[in-house]
């Protein structure tokens, strides 16, 4: 894949994003997170015990890291053009592509190979997708 957003792919014909159960997860997580956070810093406020305030920083270091994830996972997202496909920060058309197998690496000619993450929704049709337009 080209590391250039400038290679011109054509019409845009399809977005594949993070999937909602994954969404629905990590919101779930961030969220369930502070909360525990929050209660820790209350018990430590009240009973002065430093296992809370340890607990609480825990906490907040589940809270950053989800939320960092959440925000990265965020990003992948994989376009599907007329003239090939575009994944992050790099493009490629169509031609250079030589396979894809069923764990989402798509292979390149003379190029790092690209792993689709599991967390892409209709991640099988997507692959279904690459597959038809190399058969063409």
């Amino acid at each position: 894949m080209n590391s250039e957003r400038q290679k011109d792919l054509g019409k845009l014909i399809a977005v594949h994003g993070i999937a909602p159960a994954y969404l629905q997860r990590a919101v779930f997580i961030i969220i369930l997170s502070f909360l525990f956070f929050l209660a820790m810093m209350f018990a430590f406020y009240i009973r002065q015990n430093l296992l809370y305030f340890l607990l609480a920083s825990a906490f907040l270091v589940l809270y950053l890291v989800t939320l960092f994830s959440f925000v990265m996972q965020r990003r992948s997202v994989v376009g599907v053009h007329e003239n090939g496909i575009s994944y992050k920060n790099r493009s490629v058309s169509w031609n250079e592509i030589e396979s894809v197998d069923d764990t989402g690496t798509i292979s390149i000619d003379g190029a790092k190979p690209v792993v689709l993450p599991s967390t892409l929704s209709e991640r099988d049709n997507l692959i279904n997708k690459v597959r038809k337009k190399l058969d063409n």
